[in-house]
């Protein structure tokens, strides 16, 4: 592994990663950061519809930070780990969370994803309890459950689907574990798995409309728009049914009601719908968008797959999988952990500026954005070897301990990292222990899957993957 801190300044002159911040400089002393050149009003909009992973190999060329512009919008690519890691977690309180909201993507303003400052640490502290280890465990159950069900409908020979069989089935156990509800996510007109289409669609970069201000007319918004309000209908419905039939229970649609609906409460109404839709779209599509990945790799390499049941049969034996084998369940920990390192559900973390800063020796205006992209860093080869390779033993030969902390960051970092990163890794550990102790995988789709850049890493069409009953 080529281990470094170093970076350029698009000259070839280096800048170490960990220097060159504020000092007793004036700010205004520090020069802005290099870039690629764009176009007048449009900047570099052209460059990322056309190919918006692409780009950043243009973006690289000019170093770790690298100043560009969409649409009249300034962005600045942070692309070493140590400057994630400022952002994230030791200057946090110097940048808020960006979402485009500015420009009409708006999936849950008044929720726990869109808010920031006193507001966001409110809901975090209701939602917390939700989230503890010993609650996740509990949820254990549900999710092999679930997966024994999905495993059991499929026949010797299926062909799957992999993105959308694992959609529905992280749906469904989110909507059971989290908020006691049923979903039927095989349905077309159910508002969720339209809702999910729609934000994806809305969210596409290749699509010049989505970097266009809110108050430019386009027949995509208005979609978006009637498909969000009657994602929005639906969510109301499942509130007023938790109210009537009471939210005396400890799941988080109960914790959300209790927390509302009183003088001087916790969350106001907005706030209580605005989770709930949050949650059901996002809480579910980037874990089976990990598991999607994870389960293309797997039927490229059976090396892996043998010793991944080996310790299977070592730690499970006859049983169903559960939360107390979870712990001892290495090797399959280390298959995700590198499944989501080649594909990042979350690829592009986003932060605004909220004064002038100083980083790597570059001057960072206030209202700047910043672009922290998983989907680069994971696969840069100062911190992995080979990193287009899948080799789970990456992350249990103790290599990892070379690698600056942020070189690895799916779930984010900081104050703000993943409130489900504990449900996420404990669903997706369950669901692989139980399908791969059922079938041998045949991939009928491209190894190298076509990625759609939307609000998460999904493949650009559908995994086909044929199930063969062990």
């Amino acid at each position: 592994m080529v281990s470094g801190s170093s970076a350029t300044d698009g000259t070839g002159q280096g800048i170490d990663a960990g220097e060159g911040n504020e000092s007793d400089r004036p700010i205004e002393e520090y020069p802005p950061a290099p870039g690629p050149a764009g176009y007048p009003i449009v900047g570099n909009a052209f460059q990322v519809v056309n190919d918006p992973f692409g780009f950043y190999d243009v973006v690289s060329a000019h170093g770790d930070v690298v100043r560009y512009s969409i649409v009249r919008n300034t962005f600045t690519a942070l692309l070493h780990p140590d400057h994630v890691e400022r952002v994230l977690v030791s200057e946090h309180e110097r940048f808020e969370r960006y979402l485009f909201a500015d420009l009409g993507l708006d999936i849950g303003a008044e929720g726990l994803v869109m808010s920031d400052g006193e507001q966001w640490r409110r809901q975090r502290g209701v939602m917390q309890p939700v989230f503890t280890t010993d609650r996740v465990q509990s949820y254990a159950e549900t999710m092999a459950t679930y997966a024994d069900r999905a495993a059991n409908r499929w026949d010797d020979g299926k062909v799957i689907a992999a993105n959308r069989e694992f959609s529905r089935l992280t749906l469904r156990i989110l909507a059971e574990a989290l908020f006691d509800l049923e979903v039927d996510p095989t349905s077309d007109d159910e508002a969720v798995v339209r809702a999910a289409r729609a934000i994806n669609d809305r969210a596409d970069a290749r699509r010049l409309s989505t970097f266009l201000p809110e108050w430019v007319p386009s027949l995509a918004d208005r979609r978006f728009e009637r498909t969000m309000d009657e994602y929005r209908r639906r969510v109301d419905e499942l509130i007023g049914q938790r109210r009537a039939t009471g939210s005396d229970g400890d799941d988080l649609l109960s914790v959300l009601v209790r927390a509302g609906g009183s003088e001087g409460c916790a969350l106001s109404e907005a706030e209580i719908r605005d989770n709930l839709v949050t949650f059901l779209f996002a809480g579910h599509e980037t874990s089976s968008v990990a598991l999607t990945y994870t389960f293309l790799l797997l039927a490229q390499h059976d090396d892996v797959v043998d010793e991944l049941r080996a310790e299977l049969e070592s730690v499970v034996g006859d049983d169903r999988p559960s939360a107390e084998h979870v712990r001892d369940l290495e090797y399959i920990d280390a298959v995700i952990t590198e499944a989501m390192r080649r594909y990042p559900p979350v690829y592009m973390l986003f932060r605004r500026a909220l004064e002038d800063v100083v980083i790597a020796g570059y001057r960072i205006p206030e209202g700047t954005i910043l672009t922290l992209p998983q989907f680069r860093i994971h696969r840069d080869e100062r911190f992995y070897d080979a990193p287009e390779e899948f080799r789970p033993e990456r992350w249990t030969d103790g290599s990892e301990d070379d690698r600056p902390e942020y070189a690895y960051f799916p779930f984010g970092g900081g104050p703000r990292h993943c409130i489900g990163m504990r449900f996420a890794t404990l669903e997706m550990t369950l669901i692989v222990a139980t399908l791969l102790r059922r079938f041998d995988l045949e991939l009928l789709s491209d190894p190298d899957p076509k990625i759609s850049p939307t609000t998460t890493f999904g493949p650009a069409e559908d995994v086909r993957i044929r199930l063969h009953r062990r």
